[in-house]
């Protein structure tokens, strides 16, 4: 729709840009501001679009749904930690913008009443000559999808079950196959961890994406163990 004064609000920020006067538009699903002239949604002021297709991106890299797990070593070098959430949101609009708002593995749109989501997820290849991890391609998941690839978080979160009957379900394994896919996975990731890689976040800075440094490779094991593990009281038994 033309004339839509539209504003890129993070999902955090939603509740915020709403008292502050913003409205959803359902079809495009986008905020926007119904006027000119409100100071209170200056912080979300539109930025420019990201292309479609990011400079030097493969949207042929990692088709189909599998296990894709990022190295412990890599942790918390994901493009959400690594822009400002501007940035995210603009990208995030164009990656779900691009997949006809559909998951672009087994094709299910957000259904939030089925606590279905649409998610950004990154495709990455990594060189062992060189150590760099390098951003390929940006995808759309639903969050069923984006659960089976990040198998290792939801083993964490006590999906496991869940990620195996969806994996079977898209891609038609059976189980022993779906265990041996797993089983390779981790013994990928483990081969990957044991090194240290430099990230390369090019096809982002190219396309005008400002980017902040990640935690030093040294530091992430130690940051990922942080941040997974916080600090907080013992439990007690009852």
């Amino acid at each position: 729709m033309t004339g839509r004064l539209w504003l890129d609000v993070p999902f955090a920020d939603k509740d915020a840009a709403k008292r502050a006067g913003a409205r959803w538009d359902p079809a495009a699903k986008r905020w926007y501001a119904p006027r000119s002239g409100i100071a209170a949604l200056d912080p979300w002021a539109a930025m420019p679009d990201v292309p479609d297709l990011l400079p030097g991106e493969d949207r042929s890299l990692g088709a189909g749904l599998f296990v894709d797990l990022v190295p412990r070593s890599c942790w918390f070098t994901n493009v959400r930690s690594c822009v400002d959430h501007r940035d995210w949101e603009r990208l995030r609009r164009m990656i779900t913008r691009r997949a006809g708002h559909r998951c672009e593995v087994c094709g299910a749109a957000g259904n939030p009443a089925a606590k279905r989501w649409l998610e950004a997820h990154e495709r990455w290849t990594y060189d062992d000559r060189t150590r760099v991890q390098r951003l390929g391609r940006l995808i759309c998941l639903c969050s069923a999808c984006h659960t089976v690839t990040h198998f290792g978080l939801a083993q964490v979160r006590g999906r496991e079950r869940e990620a195996y009957a969806h994996l079977m379900a898209v891609t038609g394994m059976t189980e022993a196959r779906a265990r041996e896919h797993v089983e390779v996975a981790f013994e990928v990731w483990f081969r990957l961890s044991q090194l240290q890689w430099t990230l390369d976040l090019s096809i982002l800075t190219d396309a005008g994406v400002t980017v902040r440094p990640p935690p030093d490779a040294a530091d992430r094991d130690t940051v990922a163990t942080g941040r997974l593990n916080p600090p907080g009281p013992p439990s007690r038994r009852g």
